[in-house]
C-alpha cells in the first residue's frame, strides 16, 4: 500500500544499520572504554534490527490485504536466504564443535526456527515468525487489538531480557521462563520480539501517521525517546537485572520516531544498497574471523585484534569490499527476471488513482463545510475494482462507503475498509447475524421490512429510505407514523436517514420543480421527527447529479458514485456546476494479429463487413464477455491507435474484434489500441462510448468484466 520508490533514506540507513552491527560484533571501543562500548553496542547499535523489521513491515503489512500472496513471498525470500546464510557457516559449526553437542537435532530445530546458526542469524527466522504472527493479528483483529497483543508479547520478551532480574525473583515468573527458555536460548526472537515492530510498521503506513510528523518533530522526540532509553539502559545495567540486553521499553517510542524521521527524506530507492546492506550483515561474522586469523597467522594482533577500532574498521572494509564484489557477480550471473506490467496482457483497464484522488479533492471543495463524500463502489466500483478504489478512498480520508448488496460489503470489510458501509439494497433478514458481525448499516426498505428485521433479535444499523416520489424502495414521506414506529426498534439502530432524487441530472424545468418537491418532503418529514424529539441521524439526499445540481443542500453525505470516477452518464449531459473531473478508467488492448484482407472479401460473423479495397484488419482480444457493447460493431464504435481512428469491422465477438487499421501505419502486431481513455492528442471518452451503444456510462462501465486485469498508475 506504499510506494517503496519514494523512501531513498530506508536504504542508507540500512546500510548504516549493518556499520552499527559490525562495530556491536567487534566491540568497537571496547579496548578504549567500558562504558563508552556498552553505550555504543548495547544502546545505540539497538535500534539496528527493529528499524530492519520495520522496514518489511512497512511494505509488507497492511489491512488492505485480501489475500496471502505478499506474505508467501516474503516468507519463501527470507527463508531463501536464510537457508544460504546457514550452509555458508557450516564450516564455522563444524569447526566450533556445534554438531557434538548433546541432544543435537532438537538444539538444531530450536537454533533454526529461533536463535540462528550462528549469533546474528537469528535475525531472520525472527522476521518470518514475526511477520507471520503481525500479518495475521492485523489480518484479524484489526491494528488496536494488533497492537495490544504484540505490545503484550513484547513486555513478555523484555521480562525475559533486559528486566529478567526482577522476572528471576518471582518464583511464578522464574518457573515460565525456565519453561520458555527450554525452548528458545533468549526471548529476542519471532514470537516475543518481532511482532510489535511489524505491526507498528504497518500501522505507519496505513494510516499516514508520517504526514503529521515534520522531520524537526520526529527527531526532537526521538533524542527525547533515545534518552530515556539510554537512562533505562544505564540503571538496569547499574542494579545487574539484565540477562540479555536486546529489550529495551523505550526502544519503542524510539524506533517509531526514528522511522518517522527516515521516512521524512523522500526519493529513488537504491536497490544496490539494499542487496549491499544484506551480503554485509550476513558476511561479516566471517570476516572477523578471517581478520582475526590472519592477524594471528602474521603475529599483528596487537594492531588488527586488540586495538578494537582498527579490528572494526578492517572488518568494515573487508566486508564492504566482499559485498560489493558478490554484489556485482550476482547481478552478473543472475537470469532476468520479467517484471509484471501490462505487456502479458491481451487486453486490460488502467486505473489513474491521481485522477480518482483529484476528483475527490474537486467534489469536497463545493460541499458544505460539514458534508462528506459517501463513495459509491458498488458493482465493483462501476468496474473500476471495489478494492483498488476503496482502499485508495479511504487512504485519502474518505470514511463512508455504499454498496449494492452485503456481500459487497463484506468484501470491503474483507479488504480492511474501515469505514461506514452502507448497503443500499435489499438484504435478507435471515443475514443479520452477518450484518452485525461486519459491521455493515443496512437500509430498511419499507416498513413491513424494518418489522422484520427487528424481530431477529439482532441490533443491526440501519438508515431509512424515504420515498419521496421515486417509487422504487422507501418508506413513503407521508408515513412519518411509521418512521417513528422504526426509531422506536429495539434491535434496530437508527443512524441514517436518506431519499433518491429520481430526475436530478435534469435541468428541465418540469423536473427541476419534481426535483425541489422531492427535497421539500424530506425536509417536511425530518422537521417531523424534530418536533416530536426525536434526535434527527444523518441525512443524505445527493447522488453525483444531486451535488452536481444542488449543492447547496445541507447534508450530512453525498453519495458520490459517478462523477467520483471522473464522468457523467451520457455525454450531454449539462449540469448547474462544471467541475474539472477527470476520467479515472482507460481500457485497453493488444493488437495479436493483422491480416490482409481482399477487396470483396468479408469479415466475421454474418459477414457483416464486406471490404471495399484492400485492408489490412488488426485483431483485439476483448469482446461483450469484457464488457465492451455487441452493438458497437459494424463501424459504430472504433479505437485508437497512435491517436489514429480505427473503426470497428464486423461483428463484435465474445472474446475478440476487429478493427480497420489500413491507414495506420504504426499498427503492428503488440501495438496497444485504446477503447477508452487517451491515445496521444485523441481520446474516447466513457459517455461518448455508452452513447453509441445506446445506453450510459453507468451500464457500460460495471459491466466491466472480470477477465480484465486492473492496473493502477500514478
Amino acid at each position: 500500500m506504499t510506494k517503496s520508490k519514494d523512501y531513498a533514506a530506508i536504504d542508507y540507513f540500512r546500510l548504516f544499520g549493518v556499520i552499527l552491527s559490525i562495530a556491536n560484533h567487534t566491540a568497537m571501543l571496547s579496548s578504549f572504554s567500558e562504558i563508552g562500548d556498552f553505550v555504543l553496542t548495547r544502546v545505540i547499535a539497538r535500534v539496528v534490527i527493529p528499524f530492519f523489521l520495520m522496514t518489511s513491515g512497512f511494505f509488507l503489512i497492511s489491512r488492505y490485504n485480501y489475500n496471502d500472496e505478499k506474505l508467501v513471498s516474503f516468507v519463501k525470500k527470507t527463508a531463501m536466504i536464510y537457508g544460504i546464510a546457514i550452509l555458508i557457516y557450516i564450516p564455522i559449526n563444524i569447526y566450533n564443535g556445534y554438531f557434538n553437542m548433546d541432544n543435537l537435532f532438537p538444539n538444531i530445530i530450536k537454533d533454526i526456527i529461533f536463535d540462528g546458526t550462528l549469533y546474528h542469524l537469528w535475525y531472520l527466522p525472527a522476521s518470518i515468525v514475526g511477520a507471520v504472527i503481525a500479518w495475521y493479528l492485523v489480518r484479524r483483529l484489526n491494528y488496536p487489538r494488533a497492537l495490544i497483543i504484540a505490545f503484550g508479547l513484547y513486555c513478555i520478551g523484555v521480562f525475559g531480557d533486559s528486566y529478567y532480574g526482577i522476572s528471576e525473583q518471582i518464583p511464578f515468573l522464574s518457573s515460565l521462563y525456565n519453561c520458555i527458555f527450554q525452548v528458545t536460548d533468549y526471548t529476542r526472537n519471532g514470537v516475543f520480539y518481532a511482532p510489535i515492530f511489524f505491526v507498528l510498521a504497518g500501522l505507519m503506513a496505513d494510516r499516514r501517521i508520517r504526514v503529521k510528523l515534520t522531520l524537526k518533530c520526529s527527531a526532537l522526540c526521538f533524542c527525547v525517546s533515545f534518552a530515556l532509553m539510554l537512562g533505562e539502559a544505564l540503571t538496569l545495567r547499574h542494579f545487574g537485572l539484565q540477562r540479555h540486553d536486546s529489550m529495551y521499553l523505550f526502544l519503542l517510542p524510539c524506533m517509531f520516531f526514528l522511522f518517522s524521521a527516515v521516512l521524512c527524506f523522500r526519493g529513488k530507492r537504491q536497490k544496490n544498497l539494499r542487496t549491499l546492506s544484506l551480503i554485509i550483515y550476513i558476511i561479516h561474522p566471517m570476516m572477523i574471523i578471517v581478520i582475526r586469523f590472519i592477524s594471528e597467522k602474521f603475529h599483528i594482533q596487537d594492531l588488527f585484534v586488540q586495538n578494537s577500532i582498527v579490528h572494526f574498521l578492517a572488518v568494515c572494509v573487508s566486508s564492504i569490499l566482499f559485498g560489493v564484489a558478490a554484489m556485482a557477480l550476482y547481478n552478473k550471473l543472475r537470469p532476468k527476471k520479467e517484471r509484471y506490467n501490462n505487456n502479458t496482457d491481451r487486453a486490460y483497464i488502467e486505473i489513474d488513482l491521481n485522477n480518482l484522488e483529484h476528483n475527490a479533492k474537486i467534489l469536497r471543495r463545493i460541499m458544505p463545510p460539514k458534508c462528506r463524500i459517501m463513495a459509491v463502489v458498488k458493482a465493483e466500483a462501476y468496474g473500476h475494482s471495489a478494492f483498488i478504489v476503496a482502499t485508495h478512498l479511504e487512504k485519502i480520508g474518505v470514511r463512508s462507503f455504499a454498496v449494492a448488496t452485503i456481500d459487497e460489503g463484506i468484501s470491503l470489510r474483507k479488504y480492511g475498509i474501515e469505514g461506514e458501509i452502507l448497503i443500499l439494497g435489499y438484504t435478507d433478514i435471515h443475514r443479520a447475524k452477518e450484518l452485525k458481525k461486519y459491521n455493515l448499516m443496512q437500509t430498511v426498505i419499507s416498513f413491513d421490512y424494518a418489522y422484520a428485521l427487528n424481530k431477529q433479535n439482532i441490533p443491526v444499523k440501519v438508515h431509512i429510505k424515504i420515498d419521496t416520489g421515486m417509487h422504487r424502495l422507501g418508506i413513503p414521506f407521508f408515513d412519518s407514523q411509521d418512521v417513528k414506529k422504526v426509531f422506536a426498534m429495539r434491535n434496530l439502530k437508527v443512524c441514517g436517514i436518506y431519499t433518491h432524487l429520481c430526475c436530478s441530472n435534469s435541468l428541465q424545468p418540469d423536473d427541476i420543480a419534481f426535483t425541489k418537491e422531492q427535497i421539500h418532503r424530506f425536509y417536511t418529514l425530518t422537521d417531523s421527527l424534530e418536533k416530536d424529539n426525536i434526535p434527527i441521524p444523518k441525512l443524505h439526499i445527493q447522488s453525483s447529479y444531486g451535488l452536481l445540481n444542488y449543492p447547496d443542500l445541507n447534508c450530512d453525505y453525498a453519495r458520490i458514485g459517478i462523477a467520483l470516477y471522473g464522468v457523467l452518464s451520457t455525454p450531454d449531459d449539462n449540469t448547474t456546476l462544471k467541475l474539472d473531473l477527470r476520467p479515472v478508467l482507460s481500457l485497453k488492448a493488444r493488437i495479436v494479429h493483422i491480416q490482409t484482407v481482399s477487396k470483396g472479401e468479408s469479415v466475421g460473423y454474418d459477414r457483416a463487413f464486406t471490404a471495399e479495397q484492400d485492408s489490412r484488419i488488426a485483431i483485439l482480444p476483448i469482446g461483450y464477455a469484457d464488457g465492451f457493447p455487441r452493438n458497437l460493431s459494424c463501424g459504430k464504435g472504433y479505437a485508437l491507435l497512435g491517436g489514429k481512428v480505427a473503426p470497428i469491422v464486423g461483428r463484435i465477438c465474445m472474446d475478440q474484434l476487429a478493427v480497420d487499421v489500413t491507414d495506420i501505419e504504426c499498427a503492428s502486431v503488440g501495438s496497444i489500441a485504446t477503447l477508452i481513455g487517451k491515445s496521444d492528442t485523441d481520446a474516447i471518452v466513457a459517455p461518448m462510448v455508452a452513447d453509441a451503444s445506446g445506453s450510459i456510462t453507468n451500464e457500460l462501465l460495471s459491466r466491466m468484466g472480470k477477465r480484465l486485469n486492473v492496473i493502477c498508475t500514478r
